[in-house]
């Protein structure tokens, strides 16, 4: 049985030498075997961008925005670019590789690899997805985090990477774990100026007077694949969407609120800060549906 599986590329960018010139353009790999070198600054500094990938009966999803935004993640670290033709032939031959389940995630990891070497390190690995039944089906409870910046951050402060995929989720897993000592499942992110930016690995997608609203994508926020599609599904069912400042008060008047990211797809939030939130379980069921047959 292959439950999960390893492609490490040999070129992960056209703009840095190969690591060995002789060899395939990636080769599988065992999983639980030493594969990236200690050095490495993926590891140590955490010098790095990746992607995670929804996998539906074999099949990549939204595949090509996942490269378009693994590169434009790499171009904000100055990583040499990502060679998209050759993740993409990783990540399609990962997915053939999996024994064939419902959901599984692919995750493309690109790292500047060992110090001085000048050649980045690159993987896919895939596996089967959790079961997210009960958060698409029952809800999740939320809490809101400060998360230390203006709303303006990305573009008074490029430095700090913000709306870049990076491997530097310390932050990130630290609001989890925040979350989860005040009994929620998950945190969003707010600006020091009020404003509602995104969840620990998710983006906000709401439901207010038969619109369907995110955070703006110029606020230092990841722009979701995900939520990219989910307004997809409102504009072929002719439901108006937008992207407009969103602030605490605005979620409190909301009709609905779900928070939208590859692999959980669209999991709707029954409470913010212990306050109840209705839910639209109808248009939820939809929308899962719609994301778990997307054909790319």
């Amino acid at each position: 049985m292959t439950e999960t599986v390893l492609a490490v590329l040999n070129q992960p960018s056209r703009d840095a030498a190969p690591h060995d010139p002789a060899a395939d353009a990636f080769t599988f790999e065992a999983p639980l075997d030493h594969q990236v070198q200690v050095q490495d600054l993926g590891i140590t500094r955490g010098d790095g961008v990746f992607e995670t990938i929804t996998v539906v009966d074999g099949r990549p999803q939204a595949l090509e925005a996942h490269l378009a935004r693994f590169g434009r993640s790499a171009a904000k670290l100055d990583l040499p670019a990502p060679d998209t033709d050759a993740w993409r032939r990783a990540i399609e031959a990962a997915c053939a590789e999996l024994d064939p389940v419902r959901e599984a995630f692919v995750k493309t990891v690109l790292t500047r690899g060992v110090e001085g070497t000048d050649r980045p390190t690159g993987w896919v690995y895939a596996a089967a997805s959790g079961d997210s039944t009960a958060a698409r089906t029952e809800g999740i409870a939320v809490v809101t985090l400060d998360r230390g910046y203006r709303h303006d951050v990305e573009r008074t402060s490029p430095w700090l990477l913000q709306g870049a995929k990076t491997l530097s989720y310390g932050v990130n897993m630290a609001a989890l774990r925040e979350a989860a000592r005040r009994g929620a499942d998950d945190a969003l992110f707010l600006s020091t100026d009020g404003y509602v930016l995104e969840g620990t690995r998710a983006n906000l997608v709401m439901s207010v007077g038969g619109r369907l609203v995110t955070p703006r994508t110029d606020i230092g926020i990841l722009d979701g694949t995900t939520q990219a599609d989910v307004f997809r599904f409102a504009e072929a069912e002719g439901i108006e969407t937008a992207y407009e400042l969103i602030t605490r008060e605005d979620l409190r008047a909301a009709d609905a609120l779900w928070l939208v990211s590859s692999v959980r797809q669209a999991a709707p939030i029954r409470s913010v800060d212990g306050e109840p939130q209705a839910m639209d379980l109808a248009l939820t069921e939809q929308i899962n549906d719609f994301l778990l047959a997307r054909e790319s």
